[in-house]
């Protein structure tokens, strides 16, 4: 069967490189995004640029083990109209205008087709409210939305195939 293709969204790689959280939430998040890691061989990983940069951001130490993470993940192109789409997003309201690399993840991930876009951000991304509206501006744009979820949604699903 043909690899689910994923848009691995910077959160999840935090996430799965970050130090221990102290709160429950966090070492949840955690937990379940390295059991998912585990199984990323099921699955086509595809980042951006975009994800490359903003992991390779702040401190170093942990800079380097979310740039680690990504050796091997193919970097998709982002193009005019990925950054065009997003300011179309923003202009919208849609996404706020301080969330542009939200908004570029899912331009990115709209245009190049993938089935998922993997995301720990429930703010601004994996947020129903904010993915309807998403989805009612592409289609008016003749596209389509990935599905957004979190890894927990997709390790819930991995043995369904």
């Amino acid at each position: 069967m043909k690899k689910r293709k994923i848009y691995v969204e910077t959160s999840v790689i935090s996430y799965l490189t970050a130090r221990p959280s102290k709160t429950i939430i966090g070492a949840a998040h955690q937990q379940i995004t390295l059991a998912w890691w585990e199984l990323r061989s099921d699955y086509e990983l595809l980042i951006s640029q975009s994800v490359w940069q903003e992991c390779g951001a702040g401190d170093p130490v942990a800079a380097q083990k979310r740039l680690a993470a990504l050796e091997g993940i193919p970097v998709l192109a982002v193009t005019q109209d990925m950054i065009r789409l997003a300011e179309s997003l923003i202009a919208q309201a849609i996404i706020p205008a301080n969330a542009i690399e939200d908004a570029l993840h899912i331009a990115v991930s709209t245009l190049h087709h993938v089935d998922f876009l993997v995301t720990w951000n429930c703010r601004h991304i994996a947020n129903p409210v904010i993915q309807e509206k998403i989805a009612v501006h592409l289609e008016q744009l003749g596209l389509f939305l990935p599905i957004i979820c979190t890894p927990e949604e997709l390790l819930g699903g991995s043995n369904d195939d």
